[in-house]
């Protein structure tokens, strides 16, 4: 038996040009269609990936280009962040493989990294007729071009418990979703299969549904379709400065709620300036949540032991005057330090 070995050199450069599935093809025989069963594989879920330390952003560079080489599924483009910095946006098959990747650079590569709040492919249908593919908030048009957004959604099949229906209903109605079928396995457990948006699944869906069910529910999913959707921009302002590392697309019913909690939390991680800081939650020119926290106050009155209070009243009016000019030029520097607790308690 004899066995015809084939060498081909071709003048490509970057490997990542190459996809599974390419068919090579003879110039003076070309082939008419590519193999088939070969297709791209699309990611699901984005999110965006900076190195904790700015000096790093060239070894986490090298390093998702190699992950790239031995998984297709991964998809990366570079990404600058006013507040983060240089980074990637990476595509993900969904969570795990997320958090595969996450986990690989960390061990692997010895990356210290800071992730932001991950999210899905949206259809954005403009005024024009035109379709859009959004999985960046920053991307997301002004409401006034817009005619209806798309989200993605799953069909869910939860086993549990029977014990356990009414928490697991009452958690698939607060993430959006809809029972459709319920199937009873054997005299303890139950199936549902729900309907649900996968933006909603992203971050804290199966925890709860471990705790509702006590470690007992586990759950399996497959893409569905694409349904419309009162989505919108929220943006978290500091000092009426917007920072896009905190801005997401949420529904239009859950923007206060997130809104309130994430202005609550940067209120107890963001040091205290000179001057009164606003922390506001945004959505489309409109304020839904506010916090504000208090200015530091040095105490100018402590040399005055004693007489006429027109003294003291002279030096706290002197303060304040000098608070006024203090905010207008003065500016919020949010250290690295709140940017990660804030992105890993919503993450």
């Amino acid at each position: 038996m004899k066995v015809r070995l084939a060498i081909c050199v071709t003048g490509i450069r970057d490997v990542a040009e190459i996809k599974i599935g390419d068919t090579l093809t003879l110039a003076d025989n070309e082939a008419e269609e590519m193999l088939p069963g070969y297709k791209d594989v699309r990611p699901m879920v984005f999110s965006g990936l900076y190195p904790l330390d700015t000096s790093d952003y060239e070894k986490l560079k090298k390093s998702v280009g190699k992950l790239r080489l031995n998984d297709a599924a991964f998809t990366f483009q570079s990404e600058t962040s006013v507040a983060l910095g240089f980074g990637f946006r990476c595509g993900f098959l969904g969570l795990l493989h997320m958090e595969i990747i996450q986990e690989r650079l960390r061990r692997e590569y010895d990356l210290d990294l800071i992730s932001t709040y991950p999210s899905v492919v949206y259809r954005v249908h403009m005024t024009t007729g035109i379709e859009l593919e959004i999985d960046n908030p920053l991307e997301l048009p002004d409401t006034t071009e817009i005619s209806k957004i798309e989200e993605p959604t799953i069909l869910a099949r939860i086993h549990a418990p029977n014990h356990c229906i009414g928490d697991l209903l009452a958690l698939v109605t607060e993430k959006r979703g809809s029972c459709s079928n319920t199937e009873t396995i054997d005299e303890t457990r139950v199936m549902l299969t729900c309907h649900l948006p996968l933006n909603e699944i992203l971050v804290d869906f199966n925890d709860r549904l471990k705790s509702v069910t006590h470690g007992y529910g586990s759950m399996d999913y497959d893409m569905d379709d694409y349904v419309e959707s009162d989505l919108v921009r929220m943006e978290i302002l500091v000092n009426s400065e917007p920072v896009d590392a905190f801005s997401t697309i949420v529904h239009k019913d859950k923007a206060e709620t997130r809104g309130r909690a994430l202005c609550s939390k940067l209120k107890e991680i963001l040091p205290r300036q000179l001057f009164k800081i606003s922390l506001q939650a945004g959505v489309g020119g409109k304020v839904i949540a506010r916090e504000t926290i208090s200015a530091m106050r040095k105490d100018v009155t402590a040399k005055c032991y004693g007489g006429d209070i027109s003294r003291k009243r002279k030096l706290l009016d002197k303060q304040k005057e000098g608070k006024k000019r203090m905010k207008q030029i003065g500016s919020v520097n949010i250290p690295q330090e709140a940017f990660v607790q804030i992105l890993k308690s919503s993450s």
